[in-house]
């Protein structure tokens, strides 16, 4: 924003910190919360500590800021909670949506930094990786949760332990209490714990990297939570009416027990088996680029099989309770220019579901996708300087606020405006 725009909104944004800085004891907390989020609003390139206070005026006082987002004792956790009780009455949210995002850095003394995969740079490098929870619809979303990913590398209790990274967690301020878990695990932490707040989740979306792990979707059922989560092809289920049968029995020792006549066949397979024939067309939201509908914008299409099939694979055996395994929602996206499917969701959504409803709940994961652009490119989402645990935690914090407010300024203006991209 400019000094000019900022000025216009300036008396609804202390308002909004107000609310979300209410837990905060000490009068300068509240202070420097709302001047950090109005340094990440403001205008400018760089939304670090130095240039933001530059740019703060008479709260521009750059060891006051610095000491409010790395070292005093506030916890993030408080401040997130009011911002989802915020933002999941303004959205309306349809789905909490699970994902994680990298922050590429030089050197090796932030928190958690390693060599590792982030699809940020689509690649192996040196860089901090955080997952996410985003309340989302349509036309709106907002970062609600965070945590920052500690690789085996930085656990003193793990085989693969560095020593160089384990002593260095002492000077990161990592909590003793922290050890290397995977993702999926921090995800279904952050619902635990963010339906502890008195949110409801109606649905969970998830890319393949977590809807891969069965541990995860295993762990959305003993929740009750639906979920539509993309997966490999490499997945294997039987179709849906198919039926365990009892084998006959030798006539000694332990009967065997009930299974599968046929091997279980890959996602793929399934859908290929099903054929061009069984693919809809389906249209599920507007896009960015100009078209002929009423908004003016082209509308998001392609052609899609939906089967009834039984997940199968030893990890679904061991969590599933009888011989007969659940059916579930196989959808594959099989554009008319491909020839063979080329995305795939598991969904466990009630067997009635419209095609259309399916696939726009699927597909409803590239709201987060514009969270992190808007957040990296606008909120200087990875443009924190610190290198303490804390620190970063407080920083992505207060940019999901500064994200927030920008969404309701957006829908107080106009709904739709909302999910420009």
């Amino acid at each position: 924003m400019t000094p000019e725009e900022m000025a216009s909104v300036r008396e609804d944004l202390e308002a909004f910190a107000a609310e979300l800085f209410d837990g905060f004891f000490r009068a300068d907390q509240r202070r420097w919360g709302q001047a950090y989020v109005r340094g990440l609003l403001l205008e400018g390139r760089r939304k670090s500590v130095e240039p933001m206070a530059a740019r703060l005026g008479e709260d521009g006082n750059r060891q006051a800021l610095a000491h409010f987002i790395t070292s005093s004792p506030w916890d993030p956790a408080h401040v997130r909670a009011r911002l989802a009780w915020r933002m999941q009455d303004a959205i309306g949210a349809e789905a909490l949506i699970v994902d994680d995002t990298g922050f590429v850095k030089d050197g090796d003394a932030s928190a958690c930094v390693s060599r590792q995969y982030t699809g940020t740079a689509g690649k192996v490098t040196k860089c901090q990786v955080g997952v996410s929870l985003h309340l989302a619809r349509d036309h709106a979303s907002a970062a609600v949760n965070w945590r920052l990913f500690l690789p085996a590398s930085w656990d003193p209790m793990s085989s693969e332990a560095d020593p160089d990274k384990v002593a260095r967690r002492t000077r990161c301020g990592v909590p003793d209490r922290v050890g290397h878990v995977e993702k999926w695990q921090l995800a279904l932490d952050m619902i635990d714990e963010t339906r502890s707040w008195g949110i409801d989740i109606p649905l969970v979306v998830a890319d393949a990297g977590y809807g891969d792990a069965t541990a995860f979707r295993h762990g959305l059922e003993e929740r009750k939570l639906p979920y539509a989560v993309g997966i490999s092809s490499r997945h294997t289920a039987h179709p849906a009416d198919a039926r365990p049968v009892q084998p006959a029995y030798a006539g000694s020792g332990r009967p065997p027990a009930m299974q599968y006549p046929e091997p279980a066949q890959t996602m793929k397979d399934l859908v290929t088996a099903a054929g061009r024939a069984a693919a809809r067309a389906v249209s599920w939201r507007e896009g960015s680029r100009p078209g002929k509908s009423v908004s003016g914008f082209k509308r998001m299409h392609s052609r899609f099989v939906a089967l009834r099939v039984r997940p199968a694979g030893r990890g679904v055996r061991q969590s599933t309770d009888g011989p007969e395994l659940p059916e579930r929602w196989l959808l594959a996206e099989w554009p008319a220019t491909e020839p063979e499917p080329v995305q795939f969701w598991l969904s466990n959504l009630p067997s009635g579901m419209p095609l259309a409803t399916l696939v726009r709940l699927a597909k409803l994961r590239w709201r987060i996708e514009h969270d992190y652009r808007e957040m990296k490119q606008a909120l200087g989402l990875a443009h924190f300087e610190g290198r303490t645990w804390n620190g970063w935690h407080h920083h992505v914090t207060l940019v999901s606020a500064a994200h927030a407010f920008c969404t309701l300024q957006r829908l107080a203006q106009d709904p739709k405006d909302a999910a420009e991209e």
